[in-house]
């Protein structure tokens, strides 16, 4: 067994601490990655507490892993020791439905084993990229570019691919007026992709102190959401929008804003259902669909654009110290964009 330090929550209410436990040892199939950076989402705070039920205590939370290959099993033909590699939020899906041949994954029917708060096939709980290291499938793991500042790229395992994914599967591009709904850690790389593919880009947010932010970022227009006489001026605006709001808010005011045949996507995830008004879908042709995360090929897909485009998220870079400081703010959205946690600050503990 490989020793390894962490941050981990022993209890849905307990501080996260230091915690120790043994990884796999690397197995033929496997890689040993050295975590040097993990990002920090919002759906670790969640899962730390519990708020979507059937946490895994102690856990280990973190599915944004940045790191270097430094051991390879016998059968590992696509990874080399020394290589960059990242894993993102799944490790392993059945391999053998339908989604999975089709390499959507992440909608795997029977069997997706997530990076951390899950359990593998052996029925061991799994620990993410708050950690030392981690070992993994070399299936389930992803290149990433030396081009790019790593801390920026770990992110891209997360918030990244639930963005680009929805964008690429609509094929956003040229000509298309697109709204991304709220700035942090999704939305402002909803919007550096949208802006990226070429789509007139709208930030819809209840701060106007975040018009200038949503300029730098790559939008072209702001509106605050708080005022009816710019959200009245959005009526029918729209042929896509990309809601990244993970708060209560009303679905329908949204719905409005989008032309005929006009789609809104969901990514972020409000703690209850919020209600959809027939008329809000029916009057346009409207479509309210959902997407979650990318599968592998597709995430692949994802960071060599990103390597190719030079795009990488806005991060504040953190000691590992900082963990639960870092969940208080992300909650009051005092984070521009992703906090993402030094892991040479942990090895050192």
């Amino acid at each position: 067994m490989l020793p390894t330090k962490a941050y981990a929550a022993l209890t849905k209410t307990s501080p996260l601490a230091p915690f120790n436990f043994n990884q796999r040892e690397v197995g033929p199939d496997d890689i040993l990655i050295d975590i040097l950076y993990s990002g920090i989402c919002h759906s670790d705070i969640h899962q730390v507490r519990d708020e979507w039920g059937g946490s895994i205590y102690p856990m280990v939370p973190g599915h944004e892993i940045v790191g270097r290959v430094v051991k390879t099993g016998s059968n590992v033909s696509g990874f080399k020791v020394g290589e960059l590699a990242g894993v993102g939020c799944f490790v392993d899906s059945c391999r053998t439905c339908a989604n999975c041949l089709d390499h959507e994954e992440q909608y795997c029917l029977s069997g997706l084993v997530f990076t951390y708060n899950g359990r593998d096939k052996q029925g061991n709980p799994t620990y993410g990229g708050y950690s030392t290291q981690i070992v993994v499938d070399e299936k389930y793991a992803l290149h990433v570019s030396e081009k790019l500042s790593l801390a920026g790229v770990a992110p891209l395992l997360c918030a990244g691919i639930t963005t680009y994914s929805p964008l690429k599967h609509w094929k956003v591009g040229k000509g298309q007026q697109v709204a991304v709904v709220g700035l942090g850690g999704l939305g402002h790389m909803g919007v550096k992709f949208a802006a990226a593919f070429g789509a007139e880009v709208t930030v819809l947010s209840t701060s106007p102190s975040k018009k200038a932010d949503a300029a730098a970022l790559g939008a072209q227009h702001f509106a605050v959401t708080k005022n009816e006489d710019e959200v009245k001026a959005l009526s029918g605006r729209f042929d896509f929008i990309l809601n990244t709001v993970s708060a209560p808010h009303d679905y329908n005011q949204y719905l409005g804003m989008l032309r005929r045949n006009g789609t809104m996507v969901v990514v972020g995830i409000p703690p209850s259902p919020q209600p959809v008004a027939a008329f809000s879908l029916i009057g346009g042709r409207h479509s309210l669909a959902g997407s979650m995360i990318g599968g592998i090929k597709e995430t692949q897909e994802m960071l060599d654009y990103c390597a190719a485009h030079n795009i990488v998220s806005d991060v504040e870079i953190i000691n590992a110290d900082y963990i639960n400081e870092a969940f208080e703010r992300i909650i009051k959205s005092d984070v521009k964009y992703r906090f993402v946690i030094d892991i040479a600050s942990l090895k050192g503990n």
